[in-house]
């Protein structure tokens, strides 16, 4: 009788963690999200103003991401910048993507300056460079700011687009 007042305690233990799951520490886990420090450097060498090759200044600085998802292709969260900004992060499509303002980007010759318009857009890859959603420590993309057309009194908008590797540091 023993025996089987333990088998039936064992058996409704069992039986009530497949009806009531413990809940993950985490928010979610699909092996995508970016949390962290990471250090980008937008490559000035290889910038295209307006679809040409023009040498800009590289730009590195350091972001802190946080992020979580919901599902492998729905993810959200916040990066911010130590050069001062903050915005919002989402995953779309394999890639990540920022959308931010930029005030006085562009100056024009009266003094004035127009907001530009940021993009980054940056995706995994492996060490030699081919795409690889998983790889959270290494991401490459692009940076694109555009100002808006009219801007300056030029009826075509400045458009910068940098290539950016985006490297995790912790």
């Amino acid at each position: 009788m023993r025996r089987a007042s333990v088998l039936v305690g064992a058996l409704a233990t069992v039986s009530l963690g497949y009806v009531c799951p413990s809940q993950s520490a985490h928010a979610s886990n699909y092996g995508i999200e970016l949390n962290g420090g990471y250090r980008v450097t937008a490559n000035g060498d290889w910038a295209k103003t307006n679809d040409v090759f023009i040498d800009e200044r590289t730009v590195i600085q350091t972001w802190t991401i946080s992020s979580s998802c919901v599902s492998p292709i729905e993810c959200a969260g916040e990066v911010e910048s130590d050069q001062g900004w903050t915005a919002p992060l989402r995953y779309s499509n394999s890639r990540w993507i920022i959308d931010r303002e930029v005030p006085n980007w562009e100056p024009c010759p009266d003094g004035t300056a127009a907001t530009g318009s940021q993009t980054f857009l940056f995706w995994g890859v492996s060490q030699n460079g081919t795409g690889d959603a998983k790889n959270i420590d290494l991401l490459a993309g692009w940076d694109r700011t555009a100002g808006p057309s009219g801007a300056c009194g030029i009826n075509k908008p400045l458009v910068i687009k940098t290539p950016i590797r985006v490297e995790r540091v912790t």
